[in-house]
């Protein structure tokens, strides 16, 4: 999907060092366009994954009060083997919460 479109151009300069220049010609032509319309879509594409509006910090206090009481979570080891297992013939379910500690 592109959402670059040749209509209302601005015309900018950036700088960018010599290593994000030869990552952002490399992209565009492994896609057969051009580097303005990489960057447009990076643009467009960063606002639709990254919430800037930082930590939900209560959320993340009232999961690890569930946890301090129940004692019921996921391990790290268990999640490192889903993911481990992932398009494999033996792809694992999700783990399932379970008592930790």
């Amino acid at each position: 999907m592109t959402i670059f479109s040749s209509m209302n151009l601005v015309r900018r300069t950036i700088e960018i060092d010599a290593d994000t220049d030869a990552r952002l010609a490399e992209i565009a032509a492994e896609r057969g366009q051009d580097v303005a319309t990489v960057l447009a879509d990076a643009v467009a594409m960063r606002d639709s994954v990254v919430d800037f509006a930082g930590p939900d910090v209560a959320e993340d206090r009232r999961r690890l009060d569930q946890y301090l009481a129940m004692g019921k979570g996921v391990t790290f080891d268990d999640i490192k083997a889903w993911v481990a297992s992932w398009d494999t013939a033996e792809e694992l379910p999700p783990p399932l919460s379970r008592k930790t500690r």
